[in-house]
């Protein structure tokens, strides 16, 4: 396994920047590292910027069984300080390709494994503060078993028929931004292998 899709190698830096930086500080991290840099528009406006730099990437899965259910999750989140319904996440490790940094989550958070995937179109989820890529799949044949979730996760899994999810996804129930950008994706091609 090891599906791409053709926007993938798109998510590059621009060749020319507009902004010139005068200054660069990093403010916090490792682990998530943030960065200060003071810069200047053509326009000769100066101003202190605070992101998180390119690099880091995770990956986000849609496992759908042969049932034609979907795995989703519902997740204790500390900074809003609730428990909300996701797809499967999580960052790529040192030396992980994307492929197998999906498969790991997939069977870390839900016991799953994928007897077939599919690439989805990736995108950066803030982009005015974060370099972060963010990389869907679609996990397919999905069977599961004991999840192995890491200590800081609190993961409940829950099997929903694939119009439940769209249902809630469309009635605003599924309120992590990156789970629906990821269903929003997968639903065509849910709907040509008739799953939906």
């Amino acid at each position: 396994m090891d599906p791409t899709h053709p926007n993938w190698t798109r998510l590059q830096p621009d060749a020319e920047q507009p902004w010139t930086v005068t200054e660069h500080a990093q403010l916090l991290g490792p682990p998530r590292i943030m960065v200060r840099d003071r810069v200047r528009t053509p326009a000769g406006a100066e101003f202190d910027y605070v992101y998180r730099p390119r690099g880091p990437q995770a990956v986000f899965v849609l496992p759908v069984t042969a049932e034609g259910e979907a795995v989703l999750i519902r997740q204790y989140r500390h900074p809003l300080q609730a428990q909300i319904h996701e797809v499967v996440a999580g960052g790529v490790e040192a030396g992980e390709t994307l492929a197998q940094a999906a498969a790991r989550e997939l069977q870390e958070e839900v016991g799953g494994t994928a007897s077939g995937w599919l690439a989805l179109p990736a995108f950066y989820p803030q982009p005015s503060i974060s370099g972060v890529v963010f990389y869907p799949l679609l996990a397919l044949d999905v069977t599961l078993g004991p999840p192995t979730p890491e200590d800081s996760e609190l993961i409940e899994r829950q099997l929903l028929p694939l119009p439940e999810v769209y249902r809630r996804l469309l009635a605003g129930e599924i309120q992590d931004g990156p789970s629906s950008l990821v269903l929003f994706h997968a639903r065509p091609h849910l709907e040509a292998r008739g799953l939906l």
